[in-house]
């Protein structure tokens, strides 16, 4: 519109998401043909729903980021860290089946925020296992030995962690509270709403970084010892190659 003047419509069906009702304004729109001067541009919830993506994004990379350097510090690698954060980025992969399974919205604020607390819980129980696989090592025990005790000792405490925090989430998925004012029971109240969409998140990323963690992270554990054996063994052949050939070498024979 012209410099100055604002034409503001308000229409959102209650019974469709504004994101949908969204998408066909913007296909609509996009056919249209506008005099010059004139410019339509979708603002309100959608500005607001537009920083808090890019808010939310920015604050998951930068967790993941922190949580690497912490790695790298405790561990003195970079090989074990990246298996932890591995773990971490597939547990992603429940979350959207999750929301796919109960046709959860997609809601950016509080999936965003289910996501980043999700990490914090599956970084835990990554940490745990491969810390004592370390553990047993440096007491002298094999490398594939040590991850198999490791899952078998860990699986209870990994387990536990999960079951504990998805049971606590459960009423909170299913939209029961409870109102503390009238004394009763509360099924699909406004709060519930609200929180779903993050309890969704939690419960089935959860339930899929347990799976990944006491299967996936011993695995990826196991391949990493393979890839470092042969490398050495690459380079030891190498070394004793040039170690063979060298001048001084020739010179004895």
């Amino acid at each position: 519109m012209p410099k100055g003047d604002w034409l503001t419509t308000c229409a959102l069906p209650i019974w469709r998401l504004a994101n949908d009702v969204l998408n066909d304004v913007k296909r609509v729109v996009a056919g249209m043909s506008l005099p010059q001067g004139y410019s339509i541009s979708c603002r309100g919830q959608n500005e607001e729903q537009e920083e808090s993506k890019s808010f939310l994004g920015r604050a998951f990379f930068a967790a993941l980021f922190l949580i690497a350097l912490i790695l790298v510090t405790e561990f003195n690698s970079i090989a074990k860290p990246l298996v932890v954060l591995t773990s971490v980025i597939l547990s992603l992969i429940g979350v959207l089946l999750g929301l796919m399974i109960t046709r959860t919205p997609f809601g950016v604020i509080m999936t965003g925020m289910g996501v980043i607390s999700l990490a914090g819980v599956v970084v835990h129980n990554a940490v745990v296992l491969v810390d004592y696989v370390l553990q047993l090592r440096a007491r002298g025990l094999d490398k594939r030995e040590s991850i198999l005790e490791a899952g078998q000792v860990r699986f209870r405490p990994v387990l536990l962690t999960a079951i504990t925090t998805i049971l606590g989430l459960m009423p909170m998925a299913v939209g029961v509270s409870f109102n503390f004012r009238e004394l009763r029971w509360d099924v699909g109240s406004e709060s519930s709403q609200w929180w779903g969409p993050m309890a969704v998140a939690v419960i089935f990323g959860l339930a899929v970084a347990t799976v990944l963690t006491l299967v996936v992270v011993p695995s990826m554990l196991s391949w990493l010892d393979k890839a470092e054996d042969f490398i050495r063994k690459t380079l030891r052949v190498r070394y004793t190659t040039v170690q063979t050939t060298s001048p001084s070498s020739q010179a004895s024979t």
